[in-house]
């Protein structure tokens, strides 16, 4: 399942830019939400999220590290969330329209229930996996 999620990108200035998060949800990784930022680059920038985390950032801050989302009303009254990402090549803030991700994080519990998500884990295969150990790409 995909979402469009419209973004204000915030700069050093506070200066707000728009752009778009294409968020994705699969039950096969339950606990995860990928996020692919559209900032220009054909491929776009990718994070994954805890679930969990975006779902709390609607009520109260949380995050450690170098993702903190939290609840705020913008400068017209509207109620967003602002999401800090953090890497080494840098920062960025972003507000998102808290009705929009709350619809994106409803739709994803019709698929995955909260506190199902180890339903939709294969333990076998997981296992499995790590008895493997790495592979490489030779």
């Amino acid at each position: 399942m995909t979402h469009a999620l419209p973004l204000r990108l915030i700069d050093g200035s506070g200066t707000a830019l728009s752009l778009t998060a294409e968020l994705r949800y699969d039950a096969s990784d339950p606990y995860a939400v990928d996020a692919i930022f559209h900032t220009g680059d054909p491929k776009g920038v990718r994070w994954v999220f805890a679930r969990q985390l975006l779902s709390e950032g609607l009520f109260r801050p949380t995050g450690e590290g170098d993702v903190h989302v939290s609840p705020l009303v913008d400068d017209n009254g509207r109620a967003i969330v602002l999401i800090e990402l953090r890497s080494p090549d840098g920062e960025a803030v972003l507000h998102a329209p808290a009705d929009a991700l709350a619809a994106f994080l409803q739709s994803t519990y019709g698929i995955v229930p909260p506190g199902g998500e180890s339903m939709h884990i294969d333990l076998d295969l997981l296992v499995e996996e790590l008895r493997r150990g790495p592979t490489t790409g030779l």
